[in-house]
């Protein structure tokens, strides 16, 4: 096994430059596999090049204003979902580098298996039912309650436009709290034999944990699909129109062009880092679900995989 600490290709480069090892900052979205990305990227930029590397929370916009200004407030951002925050990217594509994609992905909304059987519910359509939207109101509010995702996810606003395009505005409650909030509660409702549906993606753990179906939808058709995102326009709501299903997620990393100059030597890692979707499920079940360290799980990670590793590294 290649040893861990300044490989021969980060030596080389290290030497051949002769700058200081990089000081970067990667900024982190509030969702599992971001964490558990920027986690792996932090040991390898640190084992492999001898950087410094801080960890930032932050939303997508702040991520990305960040990285556009160059000064290293935040140079990486380790998961870009498009066409989510497509509006972002588009804004800053002049500073900020957009990779490869690195795996795809599956959005929509889901409900526990034992509540689709209980409920006799297969599609989105299905919710629009005023007797069975009264089945999701827990609270006696008069709205079942729907997570839609959590506070400055633009998927979010995304979810809150298409359950108005689907009919769903005045039978449901769209929710917006914390991720790991949210997901407790499906545990909490099963138990209890009380529907619920939430917003739902892949790669997550969340599938490996629960029985889960994802509701059927039209399929995606941009002529249906015109998202408008708050940051574009302060009348986002009312102008967006969305009834289709999400189409397939591309996942990137994406990084401040200012790192070229500043720290030429970890390009090739960023543009040669690529997930795959099962790698990252399972990071994010050992995290979220074994409560693994994030820290420890990458660097054993790390240790384990040195022929990804080292394709990631170019060697």
């Amino acid at each position: 096994m290649k040893p861990l600490i300044y490989s021969a290709a980060a030596a080389a480069l290290l030497i051949g430059s002769s700058a200081q090892a990089a000081d970067i900052t990667i900024g982190v979205p509030s969702w599992p596999s971001a964490k558990a990305g920027a986690a792996i990227l932090k040991n390898l930029a640190e084992r492999e090049f001898g950087a410094s590397v801080t960890l930032t929370p932050g939303t997508n916009p702040v991520i990305f204003a960040a990285m556009a200004s160059g000064k290293g407030d935040m140079d990486v951002h380790p998961e870009v979902w498009l066409p989510n925050i497509q509006g972002i990217v588009d804004e800053y594509q002049d500073n900020v580098v957009l990779g490869k994609t690195m795996f795809q992905g599956e959005q929509g909304d889901c409900v526990t298996k034992a509540t689709a059987d209980k409920l006799g519910i297969s599609s989105i359509t299905d919710l629009a039912n005023p007797e069975i939207a009264k089945q999701f109101d827990s609270d006696g509010d008069g709205k079942g309650e729907f997570w839609v995702g959590a506070t400055g996810w633009a998927s979010a606003n995304t979810e809150k436009v298409k359950m108005r395009g689907y009919g769903l505005a005045d039978l449901y409650e769209p929710e917006t709290i914390d991720e790991a909030l949210a997901y407790a509660r499906i545990g909490e409702k099963e138990k209890k034999g009380e529907p619920y549906v939430f917003y739902c993606y892949t790669p997550h753990h969340i599938f490996a944990q629960y029985d889960l179906v994802m509701l059927e939808e039209p399929a995606h058709d941009d002529a249906k699909w015109n998202m408008i995102q708050p940051d574009e326009d302060p009348q986002w709501y009312e102008k967006s129109s969305v009834s289709t299903a999400w189409k397939p997620a591309e996942i990137h990393l994406a990084y401040s062009k200012s790192l070229e100059e500043r720290a030429p030597e970890l390009i090739t890692l960023f543009e040669n880092y690529s997930p795959t979707s099962d790698m990252v499920a399972d990071w994010t079940y050992q995290i979220a679900v074994k409560g693994r360290d994030e820290n420890e799980l990458a660097q054993e990670w790390i240790a384990d995989h040195p022929d990804v590793v080292d394709k990631w590294l170019g060697l």
